[in-house]
């Protein structure tokens, strides 16, 4: 079975996506360069989109295309408790056809909210995997300490393995992938150069190979998500290009 490439919304970057009229503009470009999937990024909303999401989910599923949902936030709160907002994520993902949500860590100090985590999931239905982001949250001792405990307590939520968010968080990314792997569903590719202090992310055949030997480390069934800049005159055939390539890398 061919792998699933999801292209993230977000890569054809927040003005782009502004011009064109919003997230559902962006839909053909998306189905006509090949892809599976679209991840929708709730950032990129404006108040008025979020009113017409079944308008979205019709879209999505008439142009062939599957969907995640993205939301920019965490599943935990300073405290350590369950963040108030993630009913209303999941509900939306609901909405949208989402076949999961995505959302960072957050600040995770035990077991205590996973029990309330595993009501909320059975009550909607809705599939939830957790993102490395790009803050100490996204380190990878927190990351193993959250997988150990949804094992242990046999709670249906995975991972989201960013391929470059590590190294914004001073961490290897071959080492994460070494540990967290097994808990993999869901992999944002993208290659990141040093920049000024910081990071930026770059499309992965402008970097060297250590993006797609790290895929190799991660399990080769799991949807690539393009989360690198997608740009150029003509975005389908760019798209295409990098869907291709994810595809058969």
């Amino acid at each position: 079975m061919a792998r699933k490439i999801i292209v993230v919304t977000a890569a054809y970057g927040a003005d782009k996506i502004r011009q064109a009229g919003g997230q559902r503009a962006m839909l053909p470009i998306i189905a006509s360069g090949g892809a599976d999937g679209v991840e929708i990024r709730r950032e990129l909303f404006s108040d008025e989109e979020l009113q017409i999401l079944p308008t979205l989910a019709q879209s999505i599923e008439l142009l062939g295309l599957f969907a995640c949902y993205s939301a920019p936030d965490a599943l935990l709160m300073p405290d350590g408790t369950l963040n108030p907002e993630l009913p209303r994520y999941l509900a939306e993902a609901s909405t949208l056809n989402a076949l999961w949500l995505k959302v960072s860590l957050g600040h995770f100090r035990d077991k205590q909210p996973l029990d309330e985590l595993r009501a909320l999931l059975v009550e909607s239905g809705m599939a939830l995997v957790v993102e490395n982001d790009q803050t100490d949250c996204g380190q990878l001792a927190p990351m193993q300490r959250f997988k150990a405990a949804c094992r242990v307590m046999e709670l249906p939520v995975t991972l989201t393995f960013d391929t470059g968010n590590w190294l914004w968080v001073g961490e290897s990314p071959e080492e994460a992938a070494r540990h967290l792997a097994p808990a993999v569903s869901y992999i944002h590719v993208k290659a990141a150069v040093p920049h000024h202090h910081h990071y930026r992310a770059v499309a992965p055949d402008n970097a060297d190979s250590r993006w797609l030997d790290l895929l190799n480390h991660l399990p080769a069934d799991a949807p690539r998500g393009i989360e690198f800049p997608l740009e150029g005159p003509d975005l389908a055939a760019v798209t295409r290009h990098y869907v291709n390539l994810l595809r058969e890398e």
